[in-house]
C-alpha cells in the first residue's frame, strides 16, 4: 500500500492506493469516522463490494445505514440528490454523520455534494471503485450534478476526509468502464508530464491488461500529480483548469448526446483530441502531436474523434461550460505536448476549424 497526501488551504487528508484495502477499512479510515456512518453506493457496486465494506465498519462497533442509488450519469440529478438527503434524514444523521462514498465518479461527485450541503456541512470519505475515480474525480474535492444545459454546472468545492482507492475493484470493470477511466490517464502525461506520456506508450497493452504493478504506478502516478496542482489551486482559479483538458468539448458531446450515451472518458478521449487540434490551429503543436495523442487514446480502446454534431450545437453546449468568463470561451490547450495552457477563443473560425472534419 502506498499512501499520499492532500494539502490543501482548507484541509488536509490521505489517499491510500493498494489492493483489498476495502477489507482493511476499519483500520485505514477509524481516524476519519465519528458517531455515525452513512455508506451511499449504487446498486452495480453494492452486491460486489457493500458487504465487504460493512463487514470492515462491523469491527468499529460504528453504527451505520447504507442508501443504494440507481447507476448511471444520467442519475447525476437533482432528483437523485434528493435520495441521498432523504436517506439521510429518515435515518437522523447529524452533522457529524460520515457520509462514505462507495463507488465511480457519480456517486462520489453526487455524496460529495450532499456532504457539502447537508445540515450546511458534513464529513464524507471517497472509497472509489472506478479507475477513473481513483486517478481524477475522487481527489481534489471537485463535487457536483449535471443540468440538463450543462455537465457539473452546480457544485461545491468540498474535500474529503480520506480516500481509500483499492485496486482490487478494478478487475470487475467492465472492458468499456477501464478504457473511460484510461483516458484520464492519458490526460495527465497530455498536460503536464511528456515523460509519462511515454511510459504510458510502452505500457498501454499491459495497462489494459491489468497489470497490477503497472496500473498501481499509474494510478499513484496521477494521484500524486493531482495531489500537487490541487495543493497549488485548490478553488481552480490557475493551474488546476489544467485537469479539464479535453472537458470542454468532452461536457459538450456528453450533454449533446445525452448523459450517459457515451461515457464520461469516452468524451473526454475525443475531447482531449479536439484540444490538440485547437494548439495545432494556433501554432502551438504539431499534427505529429496530436497523431500520438489519438494513437495513445486508441491504444487504450478509446475513441479519437467526436460524434457529428452541428457548429452551432457545439458552440451551445461549449458556451455554458464553467471556464467561460465574462462571455469569453476558454479551452486548456497545449504549449507543447506535456504542457498545457489556458487559451481564450474569441474568433470563431479557429473552433470552426478545429472541428470541420467532424461537422
Amino acid at each position: 500500500m502506498h499512501t499520499l497526501n492532500v494539502r490543501t488551504p482548507s484541509h488536509q487528508y490521505p489517499i491510500f492506493i493498494g489492493r483489498d484495502l476495502l477489507a482493511q477499512a476499519d483500520e485505514l479510515l477509524q481516524p476519519y469516522l465519528d458517531k455515525k456512518a452513512a455508506i451511499i453506493t449504487n446498486e452495480t457496486i453494492a452486491p460486489l463490494y457493500l458487504a465487504t465494506f460493512q463487514t470492515a465498519l462491523d469491527k468499529l462497533c460504528i453504527p451505520y445505514f447504507s442508501i443504494i442509488l440507481p447507476d448511471g450519469e444520467k442519475y447525476k440529478n437533482w432528483q437523485t440528490l434528493n435520495l441521498i438527503f432523504d436517506g439521510l434524514m429518515q435515518n437522523r444523521a447529524e452533522r457529524k454523520t460520515t457520509l462514505i462514498a462507495l463507488g465511480g465518479g457519480v456517486i462520489g461527485d453526487m455524496v460529495g455534494f450532499a456532504a457539502a450541503t447537508y445540515q450546511r456541512g458534513a464529513p464524507f470519505i471517497q472509497v472509489p471503485t472506478t479507475l477513473l475515480s481513483q486517478v481524477d474525480s475522487s481527489v481534489g474535492g471537485k463535487t457536483a450534478i449535471n443540468h440538463l444545459l450543462g455537465k457539473n454546472m452546480i457544485g461545491a468545492f468540498y474535500q474529503p476526509q480520506a480516500v481509500l482507492a483499492d485496486l482490487s475493484t478494478l478487475q470487475t470493470l467492465p472492458q468499456r468502464e477501464l478504457s473511460a477511466g484510461m483516458s484520464e490517464v492519458v490526460k495527465y502525461g497530455v498536460l503536464g508530464d511528456a515523460g509519462f506520456f511515454a511510459w504510458l506508450e510502452q505500457n498501454m497493452s499491459d495497462l489494459m491488461a491489468q497489470n497490477p504493478e503497472k496500473l498501481g504506478q499509474a494510478v499513484y502516478h496521477c494521484c500524486k500529480m493531482k495531489a500537487d496542482i490541487v495543493a497549488q489551486d485548490e478553488t481552480e482559479q490557475g493551474i488546476r483548469a489544467w485537469l479539464n483538458l479535453g472537458h470542454t468539448f468532452g461536457h459538450a458531446i456528453e450533454a449533446a448526446m445525452g448523459y450517459g450515451v457515451w461515457l464520461h472518458g469516452e468524451a473526454v478521449a475525443a475531447g482531449t483530441v479536439l484540444a490538440a487540434r485547437l494548439s495545432e490551429q494556433l501554432g502551438k503543436t504539431t499534427a505529429a502531436d496530436t497523431q500520438r495523442i489519438a494513437a495513445l487514446l486508441e491504444a487504450a480502446k478509446l475513441p479519437s474523434s467526436p460524434p457529428k454534431l452541428g457548429f452551432n450545437k457545439w458552440i451551445e453546449h461549449m458556451s455554458h461550460d464553467k471556464k467561460v468568463s465574462s462571455g469569453v470561451m476558454r479551452f486548456i490547450g497545449l504549449n507543447r505536448l506535456g504542457e498545457a495552457n489556458i487559451t481564450e477563443i474569441t474568433d470563431m473560425t479557429i473552433l470552426e476549424r478545429t472541428l470541420q472534419p467532424y461537422l
